[in-house]
């Protein structure tokens, strides 16, 4: 496709699943990255349907993979609660599933639960991801479906080089000895590889917060083989409240029979959240909830304290 326009998806539609073409589409345009491979969007067609689309070829790779990911995994893992796949296309390239109502989960929403409320929502996301990540899935997944390698949004180089332009000087000596800390622990054998989901923070769940109970896990397209611990990349700070983390912990503990190393877990932590400031205060784009790379660097200090978790800062 040539862009984000409704026009464009009406055309790629017309050839895929002729019909809904003719319905309502609101699209929901991504956020201004130069980047090709972040060239995609969604779009709800008839408050029933999502449509994933691109406009660049490395980022139609990762919708046509998202795709087969996703059909692979009903096979394998039947249970798991996942968008139900209408069509799937590579010319055009067009990702269709069926809506699944809900909402995303947000921090505040867990805040108001009371312990019970709490301890149900952590049992939800663990035992998804002990599903997801058993060694069976894995190995059916890999046999049909082409996978990506799953990367955080930084590597410590790049945090070492550019991430002290937006931090005091204070904190970029911060910064720097957490870099040191994280090649050190993700330098370490890494354990057995299970298929992750890659990208798992609230706004990539649907969940039904009355009960509260996990409706679907969304956006497949980075999933690929790695440690079990990356996909508790976001999790230390979906909650202003650290035992939601390590409920979610102890019962994917119990479920997998795995046990989890919270220091890799923290190394990729540190990864994502500041590979995330860095590229929106480069690119210009808000920092969700006001925050500043400098506010997120004394969130992550203090989750690291949360965690039990000493990278020796100075």
């Amino acid at each position: 496709m040539a862009g984000q326009s409704a026009s464009e998806l009406r055309s790629a539609l017309r050839r895929v699943l002729p019909g809904l073409d003719a319905e309502p589409i609101v699209v929901h345009r991504s956020e201004g990255r130069a980047d090709p491979r972040w060239h995609s969007a969604t779009a709800v067609i008839d408050d029933a349907f999502v449509a994933k689309f691109a406009w660049s070829r490395v980022a139609a790779v990762r919708i046509h993979r998202e795709g087969e990911i996703l059909v692979a995994l009903r096979s394998a893992a039947p249970h798991l609660r996942l968008p139900e796949v209408v069509a799937t296309s590579s010319d055009p390239t067009l990702l269709v599933t069926r809506l699944v109502s809900g909402a995303p989960l947000r921090s505040s929403e867990i805040a108001a639960l009371d312990n019970a409320g709490l301890d149900r929502a952590a049992a939800e996301i663990g035992g998804f991801l002990a599903e997801l990540h058993d060694p069976a899935v894995l190995a059916q997944v890999r046999r049909v479906a082409p996978m990506a390698v799953p990367e955080p949004q930084a590597d410590t180089e790049v945090l070492r080089q550019r991430f002290g332009n937006w931090v005091s000087d204070q904190q970029r000596e911060t910064v720097l000895c957490w870099c040191d800390w994280t090649d050190t622990v993700l330098g370490r054998p890494s354990p057995p590889h299970v298929l992750v989901h890659g990208d798992l923070h609230g706004y990539n769940q649907v969940w039904d917060m009355t009960v509260p109970a996990l409706r679907a896990v969304v956006d497949f397209d980075i999933s690929g083989p790695t440690d079990a611990e990356f996909d508790f990349r976001y999790l230390p700070s979906q909650s202003s409240r650290p035992d939601f983390c390590r409920a979610i912990v102890r019962h994917y503990q119990r479920k997998s029979g795995r046990v989890i190393d919270l220091e890799r877990v923290m190394a990729w932590h540190m990864r994502t959240v500041l590979g995330d400031a860095l590229w929106r205060s480069e690119a210009a784009v808000e920092l969700p909830d006001g925050g500043t790379p400098s506010s997120w660097v004394e969130g992550l200090a203090q989750r690291m304290i949360d965690a039990g978790v000493n990278p020796q800062v100075p």
